[in-house]
């Protein structure tokens, strides 16, 4: 029971982790896809949780019942065809550049807070990721074992900290703070459909290696429960911040800044390691993918894929988010649309 228990945990933490990338950790995709629509946006982070749950459980029966260990095999399955192709292909593009968005957000982090190179947390990154994901699906576990419960020990911290120092917070303020665009709906629904599809790279092959859907399960409940929250908590830091937030690459860093240094710290510190996560899960997601279709080793396609992402970061943090996310985006949304209507099919 105890094991179990755990197991579940450790699901819901791989979850997070995987989600919780470069964009959402330093304040960037919450920003984009929901602060800007103001109070509305805790309507659509609401909405994703529901995305998350039923997406997620559809993903892991599929994977289950015929048995897929990468989202190759899973976009075949719900898309076959010239559509599952472009998705497969543009999935991959993507995973790759997420990698690449967040060796810019690591260099972002480290030259923002200390004044040095980007290169240098570039680089970092790239070793220690190499490090870990040499482990296989034991390294992605074990760092999200670790990293997600400080995640959301520091920004309930911060959060806590900053009801404490600013009481006249209500929801009537909330409503007063300008919204820079209308659309939330939509936004909330691309934004669900392109990390159910950044997850299905993960999913699949957990669920191979599990292989207990009463584990499974529970364990996105949980993850899904947790990514909420903590999505509920950045996107109101960041609302009572508008309009300075818009100045800074990493909006929630500034946001800590009035706790003295200990908090600007930690944060880094979580900002980073969060960052670290997601680039362990999509190096993983692309390389468990190109292993099973070129049958080539699954080390070099890891280090292959640090080599194309590095050049890719140059590009810059912020003009990546802002161009890849909202395009991929689309196709996960396309993509839920195709696992649903397969999903029913097969069921009916």
């Amino acid at each position: 029971m105890k094991k179990n228990l755990y197991l579940i945990f450790q699901v819901g933490a791989v979850f997070i982790g995987t989600i919780v990338g470069a964009g959402l950790a330093s304040g960037q995709e919450i920003t984009q896809f929901f602060t800007t629509y103001g109070y509305k946006s805790f309507i659509g982070i609401f909405i994703c949780f529901f995305i998350y749950i039923l997406m997620g459980s559809i993903i892991i029966d599929i994977s289950l019942r015929y048995k897929l260990s990468s989202y190759d095999g899973l976009i075949k399955l719900v898309s076959p065809g010239f559509l599952g192709r472009a998705t497969n292909f543009l999935t991959t593009i993507f995973l790759i550049s997420g990698a690449a968005i967040i060796l810019a957000g690591s260099g972002s982090l480290i030259h923002q807070y200390f004044g040095i190179s980007k290169w240098f947390g570039i680089i970092i990154m790239s070793l220690t990721a190499a490090l870990v994901l040499f482990r296989d699906t034991k390294g992605l576990i074990e760092i999200n074992s670790f990293i997600v419960p400080s995640l959301i020990t520091v920004i309930v911290t911060i959060f806590i900290l900053y009801l404490a120092f600013y009481k006249n917070i209500n929801s009537v303020h909330l409503k007063t703070i300008p919204h820079y665009k209308s659309n939330w709906l939509f936004s909330s629904l691309i934004y669900g459909g392109f990390n159910i599809l950044c997850c299905s790279g993960v999913l699949a092959p957990l669920s191979t290696e599990i292989k207990n859907r009463k584990i499974l399960i529970p364990g996105i409940f949980l993850g899904s429960l947790g990514l909420t929250i903590l999505s509920f908590i950045i996107n109101f830091l960041l609302l009572l911040n508008i309009p300075y937030i818009f100045k800074y690459e990493i909006p929630l860093l500034y946001i800590a800044n009035r706790f003295g240094t200990v908090m600007q710290v930690l944060l880094l510190i979580i900002i980073w390691l969060e960052m670290f996560s997601t680039e362990v899960s999509n190096i993983y997601s692309v390389s468990k993918n190109l292993e099973e279709a070129f049958g080539i080793s699954y080390k070099k396609l890891v280090i292959l894929i640090i080599l194309i992402a590095i050049p890719i970061s140059q590009i810059g943090f912020v003009n990546l988010i802002s161009v890849l996310y909202p395009a991929f985006a689309v196709v996960g949304f396309i993509f839920i649309i195709q696992c649903l209507i397969f999903y029913v099919r097969k069921k009916i």
